[in-house]
């Protein structure tokens, strides 16, 4: 598999997780032993616990967007936006994923750097 396949199927795989809320399917994209940063000052995390508690967090996914790939040898970045609901309240989240894959097209690194804002935000053009 292409890092790009790999990477295609990593933001579909998400795009459809995050919907569907299936911590099970997000954990699916990742080799074991993966390394999972979701912030620069958190530590590592695994990504299925991760996902199952952003997701217990989150009462609706009102919009999400991941676009292109941009890949070099095995890693890849990818932008993505989305807006949630929780308690009430619609929050919009931004930001770019850092991934590495292994040669099965399993993630093997995650960081990721992101921003949140209060409300609906829309994508900046051409994103």
């Amino acid at each position: 598999m292409t890092t790009e396949q790999a990477a295609g199927a990593w933001a579909d795989g998400w795009a459809r997780a995050w919907a569907e809320h299936d911590a099970e399917r997000v954990a699916a994209l990742y080799a074991d032993g993966a390394l999972f940063v979701t912030h620069p000052f958190r530590e590592p995390d695994s990504p299925l616990e991760y996902a199952r508690r952003v997701f217990a967090e989150e009462d609706e996914l009102l919009d999400c967007h991941f676009g292109p790939p941009l890949v070099s040898g095995d890693r890849a970045a990818v932008e993505w936006w989305a807006v949630s609901r929780a308690a009430g309240r619609e929050t919009t989240l931004a930001g770019t994923s850092m991934l590495r894959f292994g040669p099965d097209g399993l993630c093997v690194e995650h960081r990721e750097y992101w921003a949140e804002a209060e409300g609906r935000r829309p994508r900046p053009r051409g994103s």
